[in-house]
C-alpha cells in the first residue's frame, strides 16, 4: 500500500511481480512437470493448452506458435497473401501488425484510425474501397490503383484490449470479398457483440484471430508465445504445417514454413493463467471505471485531459492498456516520471511515417487521426493488483502538474 504524504512513491506502469505472488505455486509446480517429462518442444501439453484456448474461446481450432508476431505472419502465408497482394491497416498500432505484410512482399495500405478510440475506423474503410479502390478486371475483389495490388484482406487491430466494430467491419469485408485477420495480440478475453447476436470472443470473427502471450498481455507467459485461431479446418492445417517448416510429416515439406512453435514450458504456464484470465479482466475493467470516476472529479477531462477511455458494458474493452489523451503529454510524462510513476507511450511514431515503411511513399498529414493519437496518447500504469490508493495518487499528481 502507498502512503501519499508528499514524499516520492513507485508505481509501476505493469507489476508482474504481484501477479506472480498469488499463484507462484502453481506455476512451480507446472514447469516442475515439464522438466521432469523433459519434452519441451509441441508436446501434450502444448496440445492440452491449444484445446483449452479453443474452448475458451468457442473456436474451431488454435495453434500455438512462436510469438504474436508470427501468428500474424503465418496467417497471411496461409491465405497465400504474397507479391501483388495488399491489406488494409491501421496505421497506428505496434510494427508487427505491418511488418507481417511487407516481409511476404505484398503492400500495407493505411486506413486512418476513429480519433476517440483510437480503432480502425470503418467510415474511412469504406471511403476508400468505395471512392478510391476499383473493381479487379475479373470481376473478384478490388484493385488500389496507386498500387495496382489486388486487396486481399483486412487486418483490424483490436488496440490496447478494446474490440473493433467488427459488425460494420465483417460486413464490409463480405461486401468486398476480403478476409479478415484479427490482430488480438493485446485483446485476450474481450468480447464484441455481433448485431444481431451474442457476444463473440474477440479473435473468432474472421478467417484468423491472432494472439501474442508476451509477458505483459493479459494473459501472459514467462517469455514470446503467440496462438492462431480459426474456424476453418483447411487454414488451421495450413498453419500447422506451415509453423514445422511446411512440413506434413517429418523431412516431408510441402512449402517454405517457419520454424515456429510454442514451447511446452510457456504452454505449461499458460494453462495455469488462463484459469484466472476472466478474474483479471474484471478487475482491469474495475480499475478503468475507478480511473474514470477520479478523473471526472478532477475538472481536468475535456481541457487538460482531452479525452479518456469507456469501460463500455459487455467487456468489449479488457485494458491491457489504460491510454488516455493529455495536452502537454510529454512534459506530463517527465514530470510523472519524477514523481515515481511510471507511463508509457503507445505509440509516438505512426507506421507510415516510420522510415523503413518509406518506400509506400506516405507523407506527414496524410493519416491525421493517427498522427494526433501519436502526440497526445500517455499510457497510465494498469494491472489487477493496482491498487485505489495508488490510482488515486496518480490522479492527484496529474491533477498538480496541470494546476502548477
Amino acid at each position: 500500500m502507498q502512503q501519499d504524504k508528499g514524499a516520492l512513491v513507485k508505481i509501476p506502469i505493469l507489476d508482474l511481480k504481484g501477479q506472480y505472488r498469488g499463484i507462484q505455486d502453481e506455476i512451480r509446480s507446472a514447469i516442475d512437470e515439464i522438466l521432469e517429462s523433459q519434452q519441451f518442444i509441441l508436446g501434450p501439453v502444448v496440445e492440452k493448452f491449444e484445446a483449452e484456448v479453443a474452448a475458451y474461446l468457442r473456436s474451431g481450432a488454435a495453434i500455438g506458435v512462436a510469438s504474436g508476431s508470427d501468428a500474424l505472419l503465418l496467417s497471411l502465408m496461409a491465405l497465400g497473401i504474397g507479391p501483388g497482394d495488399a491489406v488494409l491497416v491501421p496505421p497506428f498500432t505496434f510494427f508487427a501488425s505491418v511488418s507481417c505484410i511487407t516481409r511476404l512482399g505484398a503492400t500495407p495500405i493505411f486506413i486512418d484510425i476513429d480519433p476517440e478510440t483510437f480503432l480502425l475506423d470503418p467510415g474511412a474503410v469504406e471511403a476508400f474501397v468505395e471512392g478510391r479502390a476499383r473493381p479487379a478486371a475479373d470481376g473478384r475483389g478490388l484493385v488500389d490503383p496507386k498500387s495496382q495490388c489486388r486487396i486481399k484482406a483486412l487486418l483490424p487491430v483490436h488496440l490496447f484490449g478494446q474490440c473493433c466494430p467488427m459488425t460494420v467491419l465483417l460486413a464490409q469485408a463480405r461486401k468486398h470479398n476480403l478476409a479478415i485477420v484479427e490482430d488480438v495480440a493485446q485483446a485476450f478475453g474481450a468480447r464484441e457483440e455481433i448485431a444481431p447476436g451474442p457476444f463473440k470472443a474477440a479473435g473468432t470473427l474472421g478467417e484468423f484471430g491472432c494472439f501474442s502471450f508476451f509477458p505483459t498481455k493479459n494473459l501472459g507467459g514467462l517469455g514470446d508465445g503467440g496462438m492462431v485461431v480459426t474456424g476453418r479446418s483447411d487454414l488451421a492445417e495450413a498453419v500447422r504445417r506451415l509453423r514445422v517448416h511446411g512440413a506434413n510429416h517429418k523431412y516431408h515439406h510441402l512449402e517454405v514454413g517457419l520454424n515456429s512453435r510454442l514451447d511446452a514450458l510457456q504452454a505449461a504456464v499458460l494453462r495455469v493463467k488462463l484459469r484466472y484470465v476472466d478474474q483479471w479482466c474484471e478487475e482491469r475493467i474495475e480499475r478503468a471505471r475507478r480511473y474514470r470516476a477520479l478523473f471526472l472529479a478532477t475538472g481536468l477531462v475535456g481541457k487538460q485531459i482531452l479525452s479518456l477511455p469507456n469501460p463500455s458494458d459487455g467487456r468489449s474493452h479488457v485494458f491491457n492498456q489504460y491510454v488516455l489523451r493529455a495536452s502537454r503529454r510529454d512534459e506530463l510524462r517527465a514530470y510523472l516520471g519524477e514523481q515515481g510513476i511510471m507511463t508509457a507511450v503507445y505509440y509516438p511514431v505512426p507506421l507510415h511515417l516510420q522510415p523503413c515503411f518509406a518506400f509506400l511513399g506516405y507523407r506527414q498529414g496524410e493519416f491525421p487521426h493517427a498522427e494526433r493519437a501519436a502526440d497526445e496518447v500517455l499510457a497510465l500504469p494498469m494491472f489487477p493488483e493496482l491498487t485505489q490508493e495508488e490510482q488515486e495518487i496518480v490522479v492527484k499528481r496529474i491533477k498538480a502538474f496541470y494546476r502548477r
